[in-house]
């Protein structure tokens, strides 16, 4: 399993990327501000495989980020994300030992992939989710990509649906967002539609019904949605 390192101050860009990194079976380690990563990288078992990382945090730019992490280690692949797209930021952090640079907004498989990249540059096995997931009376296979519930009834979803559920058992605990869903479950920036999301968990919590767990979903009014 890849240990990977995020640094990026704006919560929700960062929980984004972390569930999205999660679901390529990567250990996430989430860093919001510069001084935090900091602390972090300091640690004497730190051992992060790459390090995706923003530039504009508080507490120590992203520049002084890339330069604590070459000065300790000339290994760990270090993949920017910011959203400065000229040609001199891009050269001036690939010179300074950054080894692959992101512009806001991305796409996130394209980010995973490059993450994937780097990897196997460096040699790390990424693990991939082959391991079932279970939520109560749920069975998700990622790798199949079904959902089952006990007994032995199978629920049959959209790749949508599969996604959306996914994100959400990988993380049982947090509130996700319909931004968040939507980037997770589509793969690319949220398009601004709130109804989009809401209308594919509606659409689950049908399927869900004849099982009795549709209640799993749990709305958080003026939020999103978790698990219950």
């Amino acid at each position: 399993m890849a240990r990977v390192l995020v640094i990026e101050d704006d919560a929700a860009i960062n929980d984004v990327v972390a569930t999205r990194l999660a679901r390529d079976g990567h250990a996430v380690t989430q860093a919001f501000s510069g001084s935090e990563a900091r602390l972090l990288l300091g640690e004497k078992d730190a051992g992060f495989d790459v390090v995706v990382c923003d530039l504009m945090l508080p507490g120590a730019t992203g520049e002084e980020l890339v330069g604590l992490i070459r000065s300790r280690d000339a290994a760990t692949p270090v993949v920017v994300i910011s959203a400065r797209a000229t040609a001199a930021d891009k050269i001036g952090l690939l010179d300074l030992g950054a080894d692959d640079y992101l512009v806001k907004p991305f796409d996130l498989d394209e980010l995973a992939a490059r993450v994937a990249v780097q990897l196997r540059h460096r040699g790390a096995v990424a693990a991939t989710p082959s391991g079932t997931l279970r939520h109560r009376r749920w069975t998700l296979d990622p790798e199949a990509r079904t959902l089952t519930v006990d007994p032995s009834t199978e629920v049959p979803l959209t790749k949508i649906e599969f996604n959306i559920l996914e994100a959400l058992v990988r993380r049982p605990n947090k509130v996700f967002s319909k931004a968040e869903l939507f980037e997770l479950a589509w793969g690319e920036p949220f398009a601004g539609d709130d109804s989009t999301v809401a209308v594919h968990v509606s659409n689950i919590r049908s399927k869900l019904r004849a099982t009795g767990t549709d209640d799993y979903l749990r709305t958080v009014w003026g939020m999103g949605f978790k698990l219950a």
